[in-house]
C-alpha cells in the first residue's frame, strides 16, 4: 500500500489468468472472506479471490507475496496457460469520505477498502480478464475460418476436408459453454444480495470495463462462427454428394458399355 500526495492510500489489484480452471475445494481457511468465489486475507494487508474459471485476483500484495500465492496454486490449476498476456491491473485510491468513483483510465476511488468492496472490484476484473482470454480465442477461430470462406468465394468450391471445420465449430461451442456456464458475465456478484448499496460501484465498474457490451459482442461472434461453420460443412456435404452421384452415374455407364461389349462378342461367336 502506498500513500499519494493527495493523501489517498493506493492499492494495486491484479487479476491473473492462471489456467482454464482452479480447484478451490479444501482451500478454506479461518480468514476466509467468502466461499463463492473463494476469497481470503493474505500477507499483511492483502486479499485474494480465486475464481473457478481460472482467474486469481490479488490486492495489496507485494510481488514476492503474489509469486508465493501463484506458486501455491500451481498444483490446483488445470489447463495452465503459458505467459501472462491475460491479466488486468487496477489502482484503487482509498480516500476517506469520498464517493465511490470509477473514472475512465484513472484509479478507482473508494472511501474504504472493505472485504465487500474488494469482492465487487475482483468480480469485475476477473470477468474482464476472462473475456479478454476468450476474445482472443474467438478471433483466432475467425482467422482460421477466413481462408475457407475466401476459397469458396474465389473458386466457387469448398475445402475438401470436413474435419477442420468441425474442429472450429467445436472450439466455438466450447468457448460459448465456458462464457455462459462458468463465467456468467451478465450475472451480478453474490455479495450484492447482502450489500445492495454497492450496486452503484459494480455498475460503474461494469461500464468502465464494458463487460455487458463485450459479452454481447462475443456472443454475436460465436453465433457467426457456428453458423458459418455449419454452412461450410453443409456445402462440403452437398459437394461430396454431387461427386458421389457423378461417380455412380459413371459406374452405371461403364457397366452398360461393358454389357454391350459382351453382347457384341457373344453375337460374333
Amino acid at each position: 500500500m502506498q500513500t499519494g500526495n493527495d493523501g489517498a492510500r493506493k492499492i494495486t489489484v491484479r487479476a491473473l489468468s492462471l489456467g482454464e480452471r482452479i480447484d478451490t475445494a479444501g482451500l478454506e481457511r479461518p480468514d476466509t472472506i467468502a466461499t463463492v468465489p473463494l476469497a481470503f486475507h493474505a500477507g499483511e494487508h492483502g486479499r485474494v479471490a480465486l475464481y473457478r474459471f481460472g482467474i486469481a485476483v490479488l490486492a495489496g500484495l507485494s510481488p514476492l507475496e503474489e509469486e508465493e500465492i501463484v506458486a501455491r496454486l500451481s498444483t490446483r490449476v488445470s489447463g495452465v496457460r503459458a505467459g501472462r498476456e491475460d491479466e488486468e491491473t487496477a489502482i484503487i485510491a482509498v480516500i476517506d469520505g469520498k464517493e465511490e468513483m470509477v473514472p475512465p483510465g484513472g484509479p478507482i476511488s473508494i472511501p474504504a477498502m472493505t472485504d465487500e468492496r474488494f469482492l465487487v472490484i475482483a468480480d469485475a476484473l476477473a470477468k474482464s480478464v476472462a473475456l479478454g482470454r476468450y476474445e482472443r480465442s474467438v478471433n483466432s477461430v475467425f482467422d482460421a475460418i477466413e481462408p475457407f470462406a475466401v476459397q469458396l468465394a474465389q473458386f466457387g468450391r469448398p475445402p475438401w476436408k470436413r474435419r477442420p471445420m468441425l474442429e472450429l465449430i467445436g472450439q466455438a461451442l466450447l468457448v460459448q459453454h465456458r462464457v455462459s456456464g462458468r463465467i456468467a458475465v451478465q450475472e451480478k456478484p453474490d455479495i450484492l444480495w447482502d450489500r445492495p448499496d454497492l450496486e452503484r460501484l459494480y455498475a460503474r465498474l461494469n461500464d468502465e470495463y464494458e463487460l455487458d457490451e463485450r459479452a454481447e459482442t462475443l456472443k454475436n461472434k460465436l453465433d457467426v462462427i457456428v453458423e458459418t461453420g455449419r454452412a461450410l460443412t453443409d456445402v462440403i456435404e452437398a459437394d461430396r454428394a454431387t461427386r458421389l452421384e457423378f461417380i455412380v452415374i459413371l459406374l452405371i455407364f461403364f457397366e452398360i458399355v461393358l454389357s454391350a461389349f459382351q453382347i457384341l462378342l457373344a453375337g460374333k461367336h
